[in-house]
């Protein structure tokens, strides 16, 4: 893991991996509070990565190089793995498939919300071709594709809890931003860092520039269903245009006869038009 400033998210992080791992590996950026000593009294390696430059992915890649292990679990310090999990890795270790392995996160800004879900791998062989990268909203996936392994599905679930401060998540948002701004500037032909700067912008209440940038995806990615329905759903709630939203929808169903979504908004789309005054 990487961390920072951790002290009061670190403890409940780590007891929930107790007894899992021989081996804590974490790289501090800059800790100026009691996490280093934290991590030191559960056993960690810990070392330190000069983040003066924000580069997530060199950081992980960091750790990566300094475990000696079988296989890697990734957490971040405001996560836990939740109850069950444990097993589960097991059984996944020692199936020894060379595969990584997608866990459900559920994301919460404060006690009483209810999460949002996503999906982050988080469990992988530890091979030297397995490297993340992307200075922000780092990813391992397409390493592990392009190494000869797969990406699979697991039960296994993690609780992240925002930062509660509103201004904090802000100003990171903003920060985030402008780095894949400079990223898409600098490799044009990485769609995947378009998809995080359409969530940042969404985070951001920016849903004029996130739809575009949602446009801009669909367009790139004509055969994806995904790409299609968000673009759709943009058009549709953040910048009207009910002709185009339709176009998107359809266009998913075609490539996605079985999509769920796209059929409810295309039913709203419709129903609203059906209840227009002639």
């Amino acid at each position: 893991m990487i961390v920072k400033n951790e002290e009061r998210a670190l403890p409940q992080c780590l007891d929930s991996v107790g007894g899992l791992a021989p081996e804590l590996v974490v790289v501090d950026t800059g800790s100026t509070d009691g996490t280093l000593a934290i991590a030191a009294s559960h056993g960690a390696l810990v070392t330190a990565f000069d983040f003066s430059t924000i580069d997530f992915a060199a950081a992980r890649n960091c750790g990566l190089s300094r475990a000696r292990g079988r296989w890697i679990l990734v957490l971040d310090a405001d996560e836990i793995l939740m109850p069950g999990g444990v097993p589960l890795i097991r059984d996944l270790v020692a199936r020894n498939d060379n595969a990584g392995y997608y866990f459900e996160r559920l994301n919460r800004r404060s006690p009483g919300e209810s999460p949002t879900t996503d999906y982050v791998v988080r469990l992988f062989p530890n091979k030297a071709a397995y490297r993340y990268r992307g200075r922000v909203h780092e990813t391992v996936d397409d390493s592990i594709l392009a190494g000869g392994g797969r990406l699979l599905r697991s039960d296994i679930r993690i609780d992240h809890a925002f930062a509660p401060d509103a201004e904090i998540r802000r100003q990171r948002n903003l920060r985030y931003s402008g780095i894949l701004r400079e990223e898409i500037a600098a490799n044009p032909s990485d769609y995947s860092r378009l998809d995080f700067l359409a969530a940042e912008y969404h985070q951001l209440g920016l849903f004029e520039e996130a739809a575009e940038v949602a446009e801009s995806l669909a367009g790139l990615r004509p055969r994806d269903p995904r790409a299609h329905l968000h673009a759709g759903v943009y058009r549709l709630l953040y910048k009207p245009d009910r002709d185009r939203a339709r176009m998107h929808f359809m266009e998913a169903l075609r490539l996605r006869p079985v999509y769920p979504e796209a059929q409810s908004f295309l039913q709203s789309i419709d129903a609203d038009t059906a209840a227009q005054p002639p």
